[in-house]
């Protein structure tokens, strides 16, 4: 039978081993490491062969490195991640979704999360899809604010080109591309352009 590889990323150590012994009681599913905290579950994802992300939001006091943790992941394997949490906020749910979770469960619902994963796992194409929409939607809320041309110097700098690359592309005056992007980085509040990338990458979440 083939098995699902699960990450577990929880501050709590109890939690985990609860947990572990849970999900193998499932025949199909397989804990293949566990994390405490951001920087441990960065450094996994980068090494570990997984399937799917059990994320626990509140990494440490009512810190949301989940979010910020589930972010990096992303970029890093392509894992379904699930968050999970003890709280019931609108806001914390847009959160792990903008971070591209694919389901959000509350702890009490611990029952629930066997089928969560089998359905992450086997049918995803259709949160996927969503996921995809919902991601364009925030990287477009971000941008709004930009004049086409600023925006077209920030897909720019985004895509790695540096300044004077960029004059020489757009056949801009060394003076006019810098006064475009302190524009850029006033609108989105940053003080680099490695901020503004960053920023609109983890889609507005997470420290500048």
């Amino acid at each position: 039978m083939e098995q699902i590889k699960v990450l577990l990323v929880e501050d709590d150590p109890e939690w985990i081993k609860a947990m572990t012994s849970f999900l193998h009681h499932e025949d199909d599913m397989l804990v293949v490491g566990s994390a405490t905290n951001k920087e441990e579950a960065v450094r996994l994802a980068r090494t570990l062969d997984f399937d799917v992300v059990l994320m626990d939001i509140q990494l440490g006091e009512g810190a949301m490195d989940g979010i910020y943790a589930a972010i990096d992941i992303h970029d890093i394997h392509p894992a379904k991640i699930i968050m999970l949490t003890s709280l019931r906020d609108e806001r914390v749910i847009t959160q792990a979704f903008t971070a591209g979770a694919v389901n959000y469960i509350e702890k009490s619902r611990f029952k629930d999360i066997p089928h969560a994963i089998r359905t992450a796992y086997h049918h995803p194409a259709a949160m996927d899809a969503l996921l995809k929409e919902f991601a364009r939607l925030k990287r477009e809320e971000q941008l709004k604010p930009l004049t086409q041309a600023e925006r077209e110097v920030f897909e720019l700098i985004e895509a790695g080109y540096t300044q004077s690359q960029i004059e020489k592309m757009l056949f801009k005056a060394e003076s006019t591309l810098k006064n475009q992007v302190n524009k850029i980085l006033k609108k989105l509040g940053v003080k680099t352009s490695r901020q503004a990338v960053e920023k609109v990458r983890r889609k507005g979440l997470g420290p500048d």
